[in-house]
Formats: C-alpha cells, structure tokens, sequence
C-alpha cells in the first residue's frame, strides 16, 4: 500500500469530519518563537496583569519575567550555561515556574522529577539525566542529601510552600502549604539568593532547535528513559492542540491542579497559559472542595480534570453551594473511571459546559496528539467506541502498522499504531538503540495498539506494553523489577496488575529470594515502601520459583492465573 496514497486519503476523511469553526492549522499569536519570548513579550505588553495565582499569592507576568530572569542569571553565577540539565523536584508552586523559565532562558535542560520519588529513584535520574543543579522542596531535602555525593551535583536550591502562603488566603489551603520552612548547610534559600543575584540576565537566547527539557517515561526494559524535547516541540504542542481543544485567550482564566513533573501537567500548567498570555490559577494538588472554591472565586474558564476528579466533584455533599457557572471549556482524562454520558449529562447540568475527553498521547509526542472537542454533538464521541480519541490536531499524522512486519495497514485494522509531529521527541537521552528502534522513517512506533476508523478517527485500543495505570499514574513492571534487581537477598522478581476497583490497577510482585535469605514479606514490603514512590509499591508474593520459556522469559500469563 502506498503511504501517500494512504496519507492523502486519511487527511481528505479527517477534513470532512473537522468540527466546524476550530483551526485546521496550527497557530502561533506571537509567532514562531521559543515560549521564553512570549513570556517577555507579555510582559511587555501586558506587565500588571495576573500570570499566576497560587491560593492568593500572585505574580503578574513582569515578575514572572524578572525572577525568571534573576534565576536564569542565579544559574549562570553557580555554572549552569546551554545544554546543561537542571533538575526540578517540586510539587506545584510558583518557584516551579519561576524555575521552569529561568532554567529555559540561559540555555539549560528542564530536568523534572517527581516529588514523590524515593532516594533510589531519584539518584538514578540524577546520575542519567548528569544534573549538576537541582531545585527542590524543602521536606525533600533528606532524600536529596542522602543521593548529592553519588552524583554531579555542585549545588542544591531548595525552597518551602510555606513562604508564600498569603495572611488571608483566597481559598482552602492545602496542608502542604502550612508545612515550615527547612533549610540545610550547604544549601542555598532559593526566594533570597534571587533576590540578592546582582549579575546580568544571560543573553542566550534559545533557538527553537535547542533541548529544552528531558521528560522521563517508562519503558518495557530497564528504568525510565529520557525523553529529548526542544523549545519548538513546547511551542507546536500549545499552537497545535491550544485553538483546536481549549480557545483559550488573553482573558481567561485556566486551573491547573495535575503535577506539572508530569508532562500533561507541564502543558497544562507551564506552557499553555504562557501561550495565550492568560492567568492560572495553580493548586499545589488536588482537591474538591478547593477546586470549587477556586472556580467561584476566580470565575475559572478553562480547566483539565480526571474523570475520577469531576466524579468527586459531583458527588460531594457541598457542590450546590458553589457557582461553576463561569466554566467554558472542561477537558479530562479517562483513567480509572471512564467518561460516560451519565458524567457527562450530569456535569453539563452542574456547570452549564460539556466534559470532554482531551487526547491521546504520550511523552515521546509531548502528549497532545488527538482533540475530541467539538465532536459531542448527541455523544458522537462517546457512541462511537468507548477508546474513541477523535482526530489528530494540525500538523500530526497517524497510521496503523503490523506489529510484526511493519506493513502498513488498511484503514479499520487493528495493529500498531504510529504517529509522526513536529513534536515527536529528538531521541532517547543517551540511547540510541532504543532511539532508533521507537523512531524509524521519522515516525514513532508506539507499541500501542489502536485502530484508523473508516471516518478517520482515530481508535486506541492500549497498550501492548506491559504498563499498568495505578490512581491514574504510570507504572511500568520493568522499573519495579529493576529495583527488585537492587535488593541483596533478591533472586529474581516478575511484576503483573490485578484489577483494583478502587485505584484501577495493584501492581503484584512475584518474587524469588536467594537461598540464605529470610522468607519475610513483610520487611520485602517496608523496603519498597523505603525506595519506590507510594503508588508503586505492589504486593509481595514470595515464590519458589518463577515460570519460564525455553529462552529465559517469565511466563507472566501463568502468574496471572495465580492471581
């Protein structure tokens, strides 16, 4: 089959089905520039105006600009020029922001770590990613300080929630914000030493071209692999899905509560509103009654949710006593619960606006590669199939491949899917290997397994790889195993997801323990609960043994039967 035959065939479907009125192209409101010069050109233009709102603490967009500025020149004093990576392990808050830009504005890599990543966890992304810098929180300074030796590490930032926290605050706060500040030798205040820089502003300027960030995801061997992601990838991820999913303009207002370490998160939180020259109104994480109280205080436009989280919102005993009528536009995310007109009937009454599922994609793509916005007319979106992901925004291509020969397939077949944009990843950090196995011919193989409807819609089906979704965040058996690979007394270790009606999946651990060592479970357990994050830790079977093939692969199909 001819690919651009296929291609020319596709888009013609995918025209016809276009929702009326949403741009076909993708949009650039301050042209085709690095989103660091649309932060200073807002600034400009609009300096009084509210970028950020964090529980009543604010920053307009020309201070958003000067402490980034004074970060990027802060990192400049400690050594951190282009191309250096500098790693961030912070919940949401301002100084992620302020980070954020500033690491982008001298030049260096955005290195993001989850905050709630254990010591094991974070000295290997310390050590892969070669951070020399890293930003943290406060209460993560005992985590921080027990890997620093182990790795490049010349200085520690650190900095508290605590001292932002306004006298009379706007909405609930959360505990984490009431948390003290802490400190430690050898580490650097972050807000003070701001403050107290005196040197210029570097003067790089960073090209579209440049890395910006190394975005780490998991994958089906070995621990979480380094995404590569430049400013142009940032930029056409927000002028490509922003027009089509969102609308967002200069005078809406955006919440954001989904962990901007995650890359969703970072569009959502980081890039989009920078974007449009919008506010955001930032949660440290979420909460019901405090996103309610934000969407009535704030008069809040747009926002992304988890299905789990306007479920809650639904069916909490004080929903009436809040006005979200000022909701425009409400995005989510399928992960344990589903959308399904019930939710979407329900919601639409509550807030006046339609819930809608946002995309498919994945941090190799920056994530934002399919809309459905504006196909709910009579639910189309959700009678269609329930993995139905709409269309690919401006600019993005897929097609559906054999997993086995590569062969393209015809339109309605079930087999890999394959997606080529201009923001796919530029590889994996230090792995060409795997860089050239996932990117062949300028498009990502994604081991997903999805469909191409005779409409052009595109179908996903899920993963072929083994990840488990766990409360909606990623967990990739292999990173576990390689921890378990860590453990002294560990023999050998498989990893499987049982169903859980309540968090989605439980990853299980199968595990074989050296001869000489004791057959406890119970201090197995305390140990994944010392070095993999909470969501991680799984259930520990001790076994015998574990089934294998005549090559040396775990039959993980008769562990679960054993379930």
């Amino acid at each position: 089959m001819d690919l651009a035959a296929y291609q020319q065939h596709l888009h013609a479907l995918q025209q016809a089905a276009w929702p009326e009125g949403a741009p076909r192209t993708p949009q650039y409101p301050l042209g085709q520039q690095p989103l660091t010069e649309y932060l200073r050109a807002w600034a400009q233009s609009q300096a009084s105006a509210v970028a950020l709102d964090f529980y009543g603490y604010q920053l307009s967009f020309a201070e958003l600009d000067r402490l980034s500025d004074r970060c990027a020149a802060l990192l400049g004093e400690l050594g951190i020029g282009p191309g250096d990576r500098v790693a961030v392990y912070l919940p949401n808050c301002p100084q992620l922001h302020i980070g954020f830009w500033g690491i982008l504005k001298c030049g260096a890599v955005y290195a993001p770590v989850s905050p709630l990543a254990r010591t094991p966890e974070l000295e290997y992304q310390l050590k892969d990613s070669g951070a020399r810098v890293i930003l943290c929180f406060g209460q993560l300074l005992d985590v921080v300080q027990a890997v620093s030796d182990a790795c490049e590490l010349s200085a520690i930032l650190a900095t508290s929630l605590s001292e932002l926290c306004p006298a009379t605050p706007s909405i609930p706060l959360p505990d984490l914000l009431r948390t003290p500040k802490r400190l430690a030798p050898g580490v650097t205040d972050f807000f003070p030493a701001l403050e107290a820089c005196r040197a210029a502003t570097p003067a790089h300027r960073p090209a579209l071209g440049d890395m910006a960030a190394l975005n780490y995801t998991g994958g089906t061997t070995g621990m979480p692999k380094g995404c590569i992601h430049s400013h142009g990838d940032m930029l056409y991820t927000c002028a490509s899905f922003v027009p089509v999913a969102l609308g967002l303009r200069q005078d809406s207002v955006l919440l954001n509560f989904l962990p901007e370490f995650w890359i969703a998160g970072e569009n959502a939180g980081l890039l989009f509103p920078i974007y449009a020259g919008c506010r955001l109104v930032l949660l440290a994480r979420w909460d019901a009654l405090g996103f309610m109280a934000a969407v009535a205080h704030y008069r809040v436009s747009h926002c992304g949710l988890l299905v789990d989280s306007a479920a809650e919102v639904l069916e909490h005993p004080s929903v009436a006593d809040y006005d979200l009528s000022s909701l425009k536009a409400t995005g989510c995310i399928s992960f344990v619960k589903k959308l399904t007109p019930d939710y979407r009937q329900r919601w639409r009454a509550q807030t006046g606006c339609t819930l809608f599922e946002f995309s498919f994609g994945m941090t190799e793509t920056h994530t934002c590669d399919t809309f459905t916005a504006g196909l709910q007319t009579d639910d189309f979106d959700l009678k269609s199939a329930p993995t139905f992901v709409g269309l690919p925004v401006p600019g993005t291509e897929f097609k559906v491949c054999d997993f086995d020969s590569g062969a393209l397939l015809p339109l309605g077949s079930e087999g890999e899917l394959c997606v080529r944009s201009p923001s796919l990843l530029q590889g994996y950090w230090q792995r060409p290997e795997a860089s050239a196995a996932a990117l062949r011919d300028g498009w990502l193989h994604t081991g997903d397994l999805g469909q191409i409807t005779g409409q052009g819609f595109i179908r996903y089906l899920g993963r072929r790889k083994e990840m488990l979704k766990v409360n909606g965040m990623s967990v990739f058996p292999s990173e576990l195993e390689a921890l378990f690979g860590q453990h002294p007394q560990v023999l050998a270790s498989a990893v499987i997801g049982r169903a859980d009606e309540r968090r989605g999946q439980q990853p299980v651990a199968f595990v074989v323990l050296k001869p000489d060592a004791p057959q406890d479970p119970h201090a197995l357990a305390a140990w994944c609960q010392e070095v993999m994050a909470a969501y991680k830790v799984p259930q520990i079977r001790l076994v015998a043994s574990l089934p294998m093939t005549a090559t040396g692969k775990v039959k993980k199909n008769e562990l679960e039967q054993q379930l």
